[in-house]
């Protein structure tokens, strides 16, 4: 007789749960020092601010916080977000925006859109895990595209579109997850152009690109539309959750008003609106002015931070985990020496308290598989220092059980 697991669909047949949110668990014990969640930190909260911000819709007594919304978004938000967004260079207007419940239903939304079974999506190799997740729930082919410290190699992307037709291509241009790469803006031109000789779309995912370490701005590739023809070829996600807090679940898309007409059909479907308590309480928040200066603050504490891990790291492991140093984001990419394994070497890390993820997780092909990924966002000088000591350790234990293997 036929269980349960017959009658699931096949998109979910097969799937496995993510390892960076089965680790995040270990963010919650006090004895791990934990490199693994891809969180913000919860002491750059603005807490007075937020809080100001919610009193101030519970003393308006607007019982429309509290009722069904239009499905693309609070009108005062996306005032404020077409405020936000020119500061970054794009140009956009109230009804090119979509709000959505944070920036992760934003790519279930445009995959709705346009991926259909069979359809393929590049993506950079490596690239966040939750997008890899997401594109093959919808049956699309997920290819990737090799990727390096200066982001997606466009050579290599060109030589694949001379191969066969796509429908899209995933990138995190800005401070990428996992690789904290970001792509040149000859770069980003170069890949729009393709887009729309090739006729593929962009899905340009953006969470990080504001948390940066130097007064260099990488423009968005949206930024970079000119024309509607262009800008039919590409779609932009953004967040609060890394400059705010996540617990709100806002983020947005924009995109040309032919685009947004189906995302917002697809929404309808999905949760109706994002709820409007929390587009109120975000709209409050930008009105007030505070969050350009907390970003200055954030990023700021995340440079200090990055520095304190790259120093134990340099101190304690002897050379044996490499990288380069971000210039934004909350991400270090490590790799350890050719013939060892993070994924091994991680179940050591545990035994030491300490846990990172493994670089295995971010790629859709053959993996590197002697890559890891460390986020330094929620890291104190003295647990920076802790996880230095505690790697050492894991690698030594490592080391000694592959030579007794």
């Amino acid at each position: 007789m036929a269980g349960i697991e017959s009658l699931f669909a096949k998109r979910i047949q097969g799937s496995q749960s993510s390892i960076v949110r089965d680790l995040l668990r270990y963010s919650k014990m006090p004895n791990i020092v934990s490199l693994a969640g891809g969180i913000p930190a919860a002491d750059m909260f603005d807490m007075e601010g937020i809080n100001a911000a919610l009193n101030e819709v519970i003393e308006s007594k607007e019982v429309n916080a509290y009722q069904y919304s239009t499905t693309d978004g609070e009108l005062v938000l996306q005032e404020e977000i077409v405020k936000l967004i020119e500061d970054r260079g794009i140009d956009a207007a109230c009804d090119e925006i979509v709000v959505t419940s944070g920036s992760q239903q934003g790519l279930d939304l445009i995959s709705r859109t346009f991926l259909d079974e069979g359809d393929v999506i590049l993506v950079e190799r490596p690239t966040y895990l939750a997008a890899i997740q997401g594109f093959k729930l919808t049956g699309a082919t997920v290819e990737d595209v090799e990727g390096g410290p200066e982001g997606l190699n466009v050579d290599a992307l060109e030589a694949r579109l001379k191969k066969g037709p796509i429908k899209a291509l995933y990138i995190v241009p800005t401070f990428a997850n996992p690789t904290g790469s970001t792509l040149s803006d000859e770069k980003r031109e170069r890949l729009l152009k393709l887009a729309v000789e090739h006729n593929f779309v962009i899905f340009e995912d953006d969470p990080y690109g504001e948390i940066r370490f130097t007064d260099q701005l990488a423009k968005p590739i949206y930024s970079l539309a000119k024309s509607e023809k262009e800008k039919e070829h590409i779609v932009y996600l953004s967040s609060f959750s890394k400059v705010l807090v996540p617990g709100l679940r806002l983020g947005f898309i924009v995109t040309s008003r032919k685009i947004r007409e189906k995302i917002v059909i697809c929404k309808q479907s999905v949760d109706l609106h994002t709820p409007v308590l929390s587009q109120l309480i975000v709209a409050n928040y930008l009105k007030s002015g505070r969050l350009q200066p907390r970003i200055k603050e954030i990023s700021k504490a995340y440079q200090k931070r990055c520095q304190h891990l790259i120093d134990s790291l340099k101190k304690h492991t002897e050379g044996k985990i490499s990288f380069d140093a971000p210039t934004g984001g909350m991400f270090l990419w490590a790799k350890l020496p050719e013939g060892m394994s993070a994924t091994e070497l991680l179940k050591h890390a545990i035994d030491a308290e300490v846990v990172f993820v493994p670089g295995a997780a971010f790629y859709v092909g053959t993996p590197e598989d002697n890559t890891l990924r460390l986020s330094f966002a929620t890291v104190t000088e003295e647990s920076a220092e802790e996880a230095g000591k505690r790697l050492a350790i894991a690698l030594k234990n490592y080391e000694e059980a592959i030579a007794k293997a």
